[in-house]
């Protein structure tokens, strides 16, 4: 068993060390993860994001490394009563982990390399170390326990290198790719125009209700990238292609001729169930969409921005939205600061109005023009609604469920309809009529409103209270339930407190 552990320990160890010449997402444990992100049914997926929320890729590299600890243990034993399938167990390994790293976005032929090296190593190893083991039982009875303390002592020396230099292939590997020291010597462009402010009376500042402004740090973050890109600005570079009458390539450094605009923008994940919190606002800095797009000269026919990120991500957006005058932009700054490294730097799409899944592609690197006839996104293959409209939604922050004393209930939450705004949102309690709550004030159509109602509750026992919200046009929103498959999630929050 043993010798399995410190195998498979050799195995990633001597992957991680090779993948420093190759590409951090050769590794093995990389590659697999990738294809199960891709390959993973959607409804599990959902899942397990309602279960974890942002910590699913942490999930996964802890399963992924019990798995990986399970095998190494199975391939040790069968190892050692019948050679040589457990060294066969390695190779498969190796070989299924090789196939993932050659069918990840953007992977070269070198990309084999980390699996092929890293499983040979492992096996010379296994079957060092079995050979070692086998040979304690033709060993004299007296000289057995001095025979076993050297094996044990090979083991424990063999298992700390393959840990350490595992361990020192993965440091090694980020700190060499990491960009945080050139993040934090950016200096930002000044936006043109005012500046958008948010107003005292759009924060109510109630206990428990969310603050109008989302920090970077609370901002949620749901991508498919296993580990968070590292590009450097210096690098970095958009081509704007595909049906256009010019191809345009811009460096970081070409922005600089650009306007730059500054806008308030609230972005949702797709995946937000009723009531979720795969949501937030933010102060975006960056550069018109629209601007970028018109001066590739895009043909007429087009009707789909395909954007991909440097991890090869896709996402497909409708070229009408992005040049219908909203404030669609390349964005490079959040709240004051250079994107964070895990929200897209150098730079990512911002489009009011779109879920994420079609829209926000971090680390973005490319924008081909084309058709929805012509081509896929990465989740719309997976049967995903292809255009991703913003859905009119609200979420019911406070009171929290649980026992409250008769008296005055402040019920309060936050409601959204990206690009065409909230005029107004009801709250009922039990079977009541509905009674229409006080909104703060909305600096902007493109991000959620604080909403509030007094509730006077009386009657002891349990109560439910519901909300729902009615957007600029007019619409409210519905009360059908709808899990978030295939284009986002429908009804009404609801949460159940008891007076007494």
């Amino acid at each position: 068993m043993a010798g399995g552990v410190v195998a498979g320990g050799v195995t990633l160890g001597v992957a991680e060390l090779v993948s420093l010449l190759v590409s951090p997402d050769s590794t093995p444990l990389e590659a697999v993860g990738g294809w199960i992100v891709d390959h993973t049914p959607d409804g599990f997926r959902e899942w397990v994001i309602g279960l974890v929320g942002t910590n699913d890729k942490l999930l996964l590299f802890v399963s992924m490394g019990v798995v990986a600890v399970a095998l190494a243990v199975a391939a040790g034993l069968v190892e050692q009563v019948r050679r040589p399938f457990g060294s066969a167990l390695f190779a498969v390994f190796g070989l299924l982990s090789t196939v993932a790293a050659l069918g990840r976005p953007n992977a070269a032929w070198t990309w084999a390399l980390p699996s092929l090296i890293g499983v040979v190593a492992g096996i010379l190893m296994l079957r060092s170390l079995i050979e070692k083991i086998t040979a304690l039982d033709e060993v004299a009875a007296d000289d057995l326990p001095t025979e076993r303390r050297q094996v044990m002592r090979g083991l424990a020396i063999a298992g700390g290198l393959a840990l350490v230099g595992g361990v020192a292939g993965r440091i090694i590997g980020l700190r060499s790719r990491d960009v945080s020291a050139e993040r934090a010597d950016v200096q930002l462009p000044t936006p043109t125009g005012p500046e958008p402010s948010v107003e005292p009376g759009a924060d109510l500042k109630i206990p428990g209700l969310t603050p109008y402004l989302t920090s970077n740090s609370g901002f949620y973050r749901i991508d498919t990238a296993l580990t968070v890109p590292q590009v450097s600005k210096d690098d970095w570079s958009l081509r704007i292609h595909g049906m256009v009458d010019r191809e345009i390539r811009l460096s970081y450094a070409d922005l600089t001729a650009k306007t730059p605009i500054e806008r308030l923008v609230t972005l949702c994940c797709v995946s937000n169930p009723v009531g979720g919190d795969l949501i937030g606002n933010a102060r975006w800095l960056g550069y018109r969409l629209d601007e970028l797009i018109n001066a590739a000269g895009p043909h007429p026919d087009a009707d789909m921005v395909l954007s991909r990120s440097a991890d090869g991500f896709t996402a497909g957006s409708p070229l009408a939205v992005l040049l219908d005058g909203r404030d669609a932009m390349l964005a490079v700054g959040m709240n004051g600061e250079p994107l964070p490294t895990a929200h897209g730097y150098p730079a990512r799409l911002v489009v009011p109005g779109l879920y994420g899944y079609v829209s926000a592609t971090k680390w973005v690197t490319e924008l081909e023009i084309t058709r929805f006839d012509r081509a896929e996104a990465f989740w719309t293959k997976r049967g995903w609604s292809a255009k991703g409209p913003i859905k009119t939604e609200c979420r019911i922050d406070t009171p929290r469920g649980g026992t409250h004393a008769p008296g005055k209930i402040t019920i309060a939450g936050v409601a959204w309809a990206q690009h065409r705004g909230i005029k107004g949102v009801e709250v009922r309690i039990d079977q009541g009529d509905w009674q229409p709550a006080r909104l703060a004030v909305a600096p902007s159509i493109d991000t959620w409103v604080q909403w509030a109602f007094d509730w006077d509750a009386t009657g002891n026992g349990p109560h439910t209270i519901r909300a729902r919200a009615t957007d600029g046009t007019g619409e409210t929103q519905t009360d059908q339930d709808q899990d978030v498959v295939p284009d986002g999630a429908t009804g009404y929050p609801s949460l159940t407190v008891r007076i007494g």
